[in-house]
């Protein structure tokens, strides 16, 4: 369906890549991978027309539709969720308004023939696309993202920004176009979302390119993926796991064929320095000079730097780190925790789950002390330092800083070689630590917050979504550190290969009360059957 031949692409001196050959064909699933950077939002913007390349050819049919969920859903509001929903429904949704339209002008009394016939030519066509399956349709796809009927029914301009990012994805999902191109679509989703979206994409005879930092997504819905790196751009058959080991295997070749050939251009070049003076061997040293000339060079493979934050060490707390004993907590009527009871120990890592609303966010506010309790309480044990992590800490930053500025704010006694470390360990590298944080992005934000709270080193972390936003790169990082952390965490997250990499205590929230799983997430699944609260368990 669409086609990249020999496309080249560069932003001033940067060249993003050269020389790219790549296809999408009818209902592939691929994943586009590569650094922030990289030029992945090019692709798409090619795709899409609003870029054109500098050099190649882009092919695509003049009849093929296209959806683009990108992270910007722009202004939404005077219709409900429904509404905006079905009007994205392409075809289908315009003769949906013709019809309203029409239906509104024969509601006047005195039809003329020609307003008839026009009705009943976009009737017709309207049945044979399945239009009046298309609110069905959208209900069911607003149920899977996680709506509620009250929100289905409201005003979309009095939703948040993550829950407008959910209503533009389901735009493009009914649409069903011939490509959907997805930027992180996984972004705002919770698992139960997430699990939902992933048999959608599986499902779907859409062809399927998407950006996710979630590799468990990836694994479950992509079958190729096209990777962009240092200007070059490789297609490998497979999902993500098959990628990262064909990746790791291409490149020890790569560093293979590089020593072998820099081995021999050392040897051909001792024996040119060796017997360049002498008289007898001047033909061959001509001959071996010559022949140095023509062989065309391999290129030093790119190295992937593996990122290292490691923990100071923090002081020992209690045994008994948060305790929480019939905790009450009431939005309006509605009690969101009812006695709730729980005791974290030390070294524990426990991860909080369940369906929209059933408090997860708050119990973790709870315990931080942001927020106070109804009834009940909810306390920290002898000797314990809290490091509280949320969304809203990004708000708190001071944008007139630079990344380094902020760490030195931060941490005013630390080294500047501590700091250049702490900011290179999350994705702060080089010349990266004097970005302005005006201009940083959701995720360098968020990757910024937490090298400061982590840095702090305190014996009790707190973690509201740390993983939203955050490359894969990134999140292998803060997976490794927490491995190695001798403290304790509770922690809400949507990204089951991280939770599959740091919980021993499963807490699950919902409609019968709260239940605790005392072991690992696979553990957690294996005894519940499902990947999340509520849904039934997807295998890969």
């Amino acid at each position: 369906m669409i086609s990249f031949s020999g496309v080249g692409k560069q932003y001033g001196p940067q060249i993003l890549f050269l020389d790219a050959n790549f296809q999408v064909n009818n209902g592939e699933k691929i994943g586009l991978v590569g650094p922030n950077g990289a030029g992945k939002s090019t692709i798409f913007r090619m795709v899409t027309g609003d870029e054109l390349p500098d050099e190649g050819t882009i092919d695509k049919p003049k009849r093929m539709t296209l959806g683009y969920f990108r992270q910007d859903v722009g202004e939404m509001g005077g219709r409900s969720v429904l509404a905006e929903v079905v009007s994205g429904a392409g075809p289908v949704a315009e003769l949906k308004e013709e019809m309203d339209r029409l239906e509104g002008a024969m509601a006047t009394g005195d039809v003329p023939d020609h307003v008839l016939d026009r009705y009943g030519e976009v009737q017709a066509r309207f049945l044979e696309l399945g239009g009046y399956d298309l609110e069905s349709e959208a209900h069911g796809i607003l149920h899977g993202l996680g709506f509620t009927q009250d929100q289905v029914a409201g005003d979309v301009g009095r939703l948040s920004g993550g829950w407008k990012m959910r209503v533009a994805l389901a735009r493009i999902l009914l649409a069903k176009p011939d490509v959907m191109l997805l930027d992180e679509p996984t972004n705002y989703l919770d698992i139960e979302s997430i699990v939902w979206l992933e048999e959608f994409l599986r499902g779907t005879e859409s062809a399927v390119v998407m950006t996710c930092h979630d590799r468990e997504v990836m694994n479950r819905v992509v079958k190729k993926i096209i990777e962009i790196d240092g200007g070059a751009v490789r297609v490998y058959t497979g999902n993500y796991d098959f990628f990262e080991a064909q990746r790791a295997l291409d490149a020890a070749q790569r560093e293979a064929a590089y020593a072998r050939q820099q081995s021999m251009l050392d040897k051909e070049m001792r024996f040119v320095e060796r017997f360049k003076a002498h008289a007898a061997k001047a033909a061959q040293v001509q001959s071996r000079v010559k022949k140095l000339d023509k062989i065309e060079r391999v290129v030093p493979p790119r190295r992937q730097v593996e990122r290292v934050f490691e923990f100071k060490p923090s002081p020992r707390s209690g045994d008994e780190v948060v305790k929480v004993d019939g905790l009450i907590k009431r939005y309006g009527n509605r009690a969101v925790h009812d006695g709730l009871s729980l005791l974290v120990r030390r070294r524990e890592r426990w991860v909080v789950m369940g369906e929209n609303g059933t408090g997860k966010t708050t119990l973790l506010k709870l315990m931080a002390g942001v927020i106070p309790p109804d009834g009940g309480r909810a306390e920290l044990g002898a000797g314990v330092s809290l490091g509280y992590y949320a969304q809203v800490q990004m708000e708190q930053l001071d944008e007139s800083r630079t990344v380094l500025e902020e760490l030195m704010a931060h941490a005013p006694a630390a080294g500047m070689g501590v700091l250049r470390n702490l900011g290179g360990a999350f994705g702060f590298s080089g010349d990266d630590v004097e970005k302005p944080v005006s201009v940083l992005s959701g995720g360098e934000k968020a990757r910024l917050c937490l090298a400061k709270i982590l840095y702090d080193a305190p014996n009790l972390l707190i973690l509201d979504e740390p993983t939203n936003h955050l490359d894969i790169a990134t999140k292998a990082t803060l997976v490794r550190a927490l491995a190695a952390y001798d403290g304790t965490l509770v922690l809400v997250s949507h990204d089951r290969a991280f939770l599959r990499a740091v919980a021993t205590r499963v807490l699950e929230l919902g409609p019968e009360g709260p239940h605790l799983y005392p072991g690992t997430y696979d553990e957690y699944v294996a005894a519940t059957g499902r990947e999340a609260p509520g849904l039934r368990h997807a295998d890969a």
